[in-house]
């Protein structure tokens, strides 16, 4: 088998300095694959530009969570009153959505996600999670089987790993944990039909060295990592963005997402993947080779 490998830019629509590094990696063929944040303030100029360029992967990128509150506020599409915090907005953190949430108006705000973006006029690829707060990890564990029963009906892939790797297992989540929703996504994906990736790797296991490596340190390091991958589909996500004042004052990531945006326009990074016969593929090559 190859090794093949989604790099996904998340968080598109979130605001102008994400728009224009997403627009600017598809437009120069440096990107395959991203997907919209469809409650976010520029969500709409985001989707245009899938209407616009069809032949772009792109999908949607369920949020359900505002991390960044009073800097960046978002809120719901739906009136669901149990995914919105007092003050209108979505809950800052999966622990909290999961802990106020029902699940029928969680669901019914995906929905309404993916079908705004549909109502757009958008050619939609994938579906995925913002922060990962539809996984049920903290104790919603209906919360995947319902999700996986929304993507067969719209017939989308999700993005969501069948197969543990101790390596991949996120920080601070139990190996034990990791490895049983790793197995019951794969029996929900072949139970739904619901084509996924095989592993999935979260940004932050590229270790940060504080804020005191260069980007030459930073991109070395997700190559040595993302170099590791074993046979089969491992799907990893970026948030690429300028580095502008807007940016800085959303959040205080803004130069790991500024490096994430070089990374995806060096020449060094392309010449790796092919030296280590890694194929750069988007979610239109999985669903070819996950629905034969």
């Amino acid at each position: 088998m190859t090794r093949y490998l989604i790099i996904n830019a998340d968080d598109f629509g979130l605001c102008d300095s994400a728009n224009n590094a997403v627009f600017d990696l598809f437009r120069n063929g440096f990107l395959k694959s991203s997907t919209i944040m469809m409650p976010c303030p520029k969500a709409k100029e985001a989707a245009a530009f899938s209407v616009e360029n069809p032949q772009y992967a792109i999908g949607v990128h369920l949020t359900l969570t505002n991390e960044w509150e009073e800097k960046w506020p978002w809120g719901p599409l739906t009136g669901g009153k149990t995914i919105r915090n007092p003050e209108g907005r979505m809950w800052p953190e999966n622990e909290d959505f999961e802990a106020h949430c029902k699940y029928d108006e969680a669901i019914a705000e995906a929905r309404a996600q993916i079908e705004m973006a549909e109502r757009l006029g958008m050619k939609v690829v994938q579906v995925d999670n913002h922060m990962g707060s539809l996984y049920g990890m903290n104790g919603k564990y209906l919360m995947l089987p319902k999700v996986f029963k929304l993507c067969k009906e719209k017939k989308y892939p999700f993005r969501m790993c069948t197969t543990p790797k101790d390596e991949f297992c996120p920080d601070g989540v139990p190996l034990a944990l990791y490895n049983f929703f790793c197995r019951f996504s794969g029996v929900l994906s072949k139970a739904y039909k619901v084509p996924t990736p095989d592993y999935l790797i979260l940004t932050d296991q590229v270790k940060s060295l504080k804020g005191k490596e260069t980007y030459e340190q930073f991109r070395d390091a997700f190559l040595d990592f993302h170099g590791r991958i074993p046979e089969g589909i491992t799907e990893t996500f970026i948030h690429p963005a300028l580095d502008t004042d807007e940016m800085k004052s959303i959040t205080g990531t803004w130069q790991r997402r500024y490096w994430e945006y070089l990374l995806m326009k060096d020449p060094v990074v392309l010449d790796y993947f092919k030296s280590q016969d890694i194929e750069l593929i988007s979610y239109r090559e999985l669903i070819d080779m996950k629905t034969k």
